[in-house]
C-alpha cells in the first residue's frame, strides 16, 4: 500500500493536497458529533512534523456544484484550529487562479482549508479539466478520507492521475481492519442495519445475504420492509418503490440461507418530539410513525448477537436523537458491547450516525473496530472496488 507512513517522503516546504471527509452532523450551524475531525488529526499531525504546506479539501451535504448558504466548511476550519491549537487559514472563495497563490503566501508547517470543494460544478461529474486544476494546487496529493473512496469524484479519483497520490494513515488503518473482517471472517456472521438512507443500502443487502447467516433489518429500511410485507406504518418514513426489491431480498435469504430479523414490536408517536407508545406491528394508526424498536425485537436481536462470532452494525434502530426514541440502539450497543468485552464476538461498526449514537453513549472502546463510512463501509464489505482506493492503488 502506498501510504505515506512507508515513504520516507522529503516534504519540507511541499504543498500537500489532503482530502478528508468533514461532512460532520451540524445543527444551526454548530457542530454537534465531531469524530470525524478527531479522526484525520494523526495525518495532519504528521504532516506538520514533515513542515508540509497542507492543503486540505472537503465537503459537506450535496450542493451539486452550487453555493449554498449553512454548507460552508468555515465552522469546521475553526474546530480544527481548536482541536489543534493552531491556526487554520480558510478560503472563503472557490478555486480559481487566485487560490494557489493565497496558498504559496502561507509558510511551511501550515493550513490551508479550501471552502466546500462540493460547490465546484467539475467535484461530483469528476471532471477531467476539474481535477487538473486542482491538482496543480499541491505536489502530492493524500487521501485520508475512507469514506468518500466509494465515489468517483475529482477529489477523490480524478485528481490522481495528475499528481503522484499516497493514502494517509486513517485510510490505511480503515483497510487494514476490513480486510481482516473479508479475509479472516468467523462464522456465524450477522449484519445489523438501520438509518433512514433506504434506497442506497437495500441493494447491498441483497449482495450480502450471499455472504452473512443473519442480516437484522431496523430505522427507516425496517419500515420499507414491514410495509412491503404487509404491515401498516402509518406516516412513518419509508420508501415507496421498493416492493420487487424486497421481494428478491426474501427470495435470496431462503435461496442463501440468511435469515431476515425485522421488527416485531416498535415505538410509536404522532410527532419526532413527542413522548412514545409500544405497540405490536399490526396495532400502528394511520397518524402514528415508527421511531425506535421494541422490547420483543430487542429480545429477537439479543438472541441473533448471542448466536453469532461476528458482528457488524450500519445505522441506528431509531430516532435516538429524542431519548423517547434512543433505548433500541442504546440496548444494541449495549448487547455487543457485553459481548465483545467478554471476548466473544468480534464487532465492527460503521458509518457517521452509527458513530454519533456510540459517541452519545460512550461507548467507542466497545468494539473491535470502529469506521466512520457508512456507504463505503459497506461496498468494501460486499467486495466492490471503490474507485478512490483503486486509483491510489494504480497510482502505485
Amino acid at each position: 500500500m502506498n501510504s505515506i507512513i512507508n515513504n520516507n517522503l522529503d516534504l519540507k516546504g511541499k504543498k500537500v493536497l489532503l482530502r478528508v471527509d468533514l461532512n460532520v452532523p451540524m445543527k444551526n450551524g454548530a457542530i454537534t458529533e465531531t469524530s470525524r475531525i478527531e479522526k484525520i488529526i494523526p495525518t495532519i499531525k504528521l504532516l506538520l512534523k514533515k513542515e508540509a504546506k497542507i492543503i486540505i479539501m472537503s465537503h459537506i451535504g450535496r450542493p451539486k456544484g452550487k453555493v449554498i448558504n449553512g454548507m460552508s466548511l468555515k465552522p469546521i476550519s475553526e474546530k480544527l484550529s481548536l482541536l489543534l491549537q493552531k491556526n487554520v487559514f480558510f478560503s472563503e472563495n472557490l478555486i480559481t487562479e487566485n487560490t494557489l497563490l493565497e496558498i504559496n503566501k502561507i509558510p511551511n508547517g501550515s493550513i490551508f482549508m479550501l471552502e466546500n470543494i462540493r460547490f465546484n460544478e467539475g467535484e461530483e461529474t469528476n471532471d477531467s479539466d476539474f481535477s487538473k486544476k486542482i491538482s496543480t494546487l499541491g505536489d502530492i496529493y493524500v487521501n485520508d478520507a475512507f469514506s468518500c473512496s466509494h465515489r468517483s469524484h475529482a477529489s477523490v479519483e480524478g485528481i490522481t492521475k495528475y499528481i503522484p497520490s499516497y493514502f494517509g494513515l486513517q485510510i490505511t488503518e480503515e483497510i487494514n481492519a476490513l480486510k481482516k473482517i473479508t479475509s479472516e471472517i468467523e462464522k456465524p456472521v450477522s449484519l445489523i442495519i438501520g438509518g433512514s438512507k433506504i434506497s442506497t443500502k437495500i441493494n447491498i443487502i441483497n449482495n450480502l445475504i450471499k455472504k452473512f447467516n443473519n442480516i437484522i433489518i431496523v430505522g427507516g429500511m425496517g419500515n420499507t420492509m414491514l410495509k412491503h410485507t404487509g404491515s401498516n406504518i402509518g406516516k412513518s418514513i419509508c420508501e415507496n418503490e421498493c416492493g420487487s426489491l424486497i421481494k428478491e431480498i426474501l427470495e435470496n435469504s431462503k435461496k442463501y440461507n440468511c435469515e431476515i430479523t425485522i421488527p416485531k414490536d416498535v415505538i410509536v408517536s404522532t410527532s419526532l418530539n413527542g413522548k412514545g407508545k409500544e405497540k405490536n406491528i399490526n396495532e400502528i394508526k394511520d397518524n402514528e410513525m415508527i421511531l425506535d424498536i421494541g422490547t420483543k425485537t430487542i429480545s429477537s436481536i439479543k438472541q441473533v448477537i448471542d448466536n453469532s462470532k461476528t458482528v457488524l452494525w450500519n445505522g441506528p434502530a431509531g430516532y435516538f436523537e429524542n431519548p423517547s426514541f434512543q433505548y433500541g440502539t442504546k440496548k444494541i450497543l449495549e448487547i455487543i458491547s457485553e459481548k465483545t468485552k467478554s471476548d466473544k464476538i468480534f464487532s465492527v461498526a460503521g458509518g457517521g450516525e452509527t458513530v454519533a449514537a456510540i459517541n452519545k453513549f460512550n461507548k467507542l472502546n466497545s468494539f473491535t473496530f470502529v469506521s466512520t463510512a457508512g456507504g463505503a463501509f459497506l461496498e468494501y464489505l460486499e467486495g466492490k472496488t471503490l474507485p478512490g482506493i483503486n486509483a491510489l492503488n494504480q497510482n502505485v
